[in-house]
């Protein structure tokens, strides 16, 4: 099974931030609502689209997710979980 969630980069700091099932944004994608129906996705975009028209967040999409809510293309697994490696051998990643 797969389904999508809403990204968007936060205005105040540019931050990387994933839409909360009530309606806020997260910094992590563990808090992301993930929606399987596409229907609901689309309307899950046009809340985040609201969003960005009242300047919270810049540019708001879907990311297609897998059953445990990661994110299934390269780019945005490194979006959610940070560098694909540690800069220094003693920083830890979130990547899986």
């Amino acid at each position: 099974m797969t389904g999508q969630i809403a990204t968007a980069n936060r205005l105040v700091d540019g931050a990387v931030v994933f839409r909360r099932a009530d309606g806020g944004w997260g910094l992590r994608v563990e808090e992301a609502v993930v929606i399987a129906d596409e229907a609901a996705a689309e309307t899950l975009l046009a809340a985040a689209k609201r969003d960005a028209a009242a300047a919270l967040v810049v540019e708001p999409y879907l990311v297609e997710v897998d059953a445990a809510g990661a994110p299934t293309s390269y780019r945005e697994r490194i979006r959610a979980y940070g560098p694909s490696r540690a800069f220094h051998a003693d920083v830890p990643t979130r990547h899986p």
